[in-house]
């Protein structure tokens, strides 16, 4: 008696060529759709405000740098410079003072805990729960008093608050993948906190640190609500100048579109030459 024996079905299964491609075409898509916006911004910034203006717009116009003329203040118009160097004067200064306060706080609170330091996570987080336009009234009268007002002295201070917990929140995760081991050699080489902090913590967080870093910057260059009641002229902010461009007279579309264009190039720069720390930063900890 013989017996047949039957080769086994050969399974089949989608490989992931075809998965890989969907999902390639679906991030391509999704880039798109948020890169549009600021195409057409760059587009209609070289048009004519007439060409601007016309409902559907025409992308055979004419190209022009008059709008990009006007916002530099070749016309004979306000220049931007101070507005764009203050923001540049309190982003900066503001993150270099908030990753300087919230390196040593996330450092006690992932690599040397304290005592009941998840509640302590918790109150710095909590202090982002109030919306930032109920402490707008306190915050102008104490500027007025002590003569803040229209300083950019002022808006530094207030950003760093403003960013301390998002980057202590950020750094104790961040921090929680440093080896202990490595600081404990230090410590025992004879490092103190500082040099521990500088020399050890600091470069294999580097990432993180970055990631933090970029985002307290462009939180500090979009701000715009208490620069705008905070300053006036000697401290205008390059958000305050931009909204200067809106008025309700006449067409300034294309002129509205060169100076947002402007304005985002340092933000846009930034992440660019940031990119890869960004997202190894943003990336630390996701994996045990």
């Amino acid at each position: 008696m013989t017996t047949s024996v039957t080769a086994p079905a050969r399974r089949t299964r989608s490989g992931p060529g075809a998965k890989g491609a969907a999902l390639s075409v679906v991030a391509w898509l999704a880039g798109l759709l948020f890169v549009l916006p600021l195409l057409w911004m760059t587009l209609t910034s070289f048009h004519s405000e007439a060409d601007a203006a016309t409902n559907p717009p025409s992308l055979a116009a004419s190209l022009t740098l008059d709008s990009y003329r006007d916002f530099f203040g070749v016309a004979g118009g306000a220049s931007p410079w101070p507005a764009l160097i203050n923001s540049t004067m309190a982003s900066v200064v503001s993150t270099v003072l908030t990753l300087v306060l919230a390196l040593p706080a996330a450092y006690a609170l992932s690599i040397r805990p304290v005592r009941k330091w998840t509640d302590v996570l918790f109150f710095f987080l909590s202090t982002k729960m109030l919306p930032a336009v109920a402490g707008l009234l306190p915050i102008y009268l104490f500027a007025k008093d002590t003569g803040l007002l229209d300083n950019i002295w002022a808006l530094i201070v207030l950003y760093t608050s403003m960013n301390l917990p998002i980057a202590v929140w950020m750094m104790q995760s961040f921090l929680s993948e440093v080896p202990v081991a490595i600081i404990e050699a230090a410590q025992i080489d004879g490092a103190r906190l500082p040099t521990v902090l500088g020399r050890v913590v600091a470069p294999i967080a580097l990432p993180g640190i970055a990631a933090t870093a970029l985002i307290c910057f462009i939180f500090s260059w979009n701000e715009l609500m208490f620069a705008r009641v905070l300053t006036g002229v000697v401290a205008q902010t390059a958000p305050v100048f931009l909204t200067s461009f809106i008025t309700s007279q006449g067409l300034f579309l294309a002129k509205v579109c060169a100076a947002s264009l402007v304005v985002s190039l340092p933000v846009l720069a930034a992440g660019f030459a940031a990119q890869d720390k960004l997202v190894q930063g943003l990336s630390l900890g996701a994996v045990k």
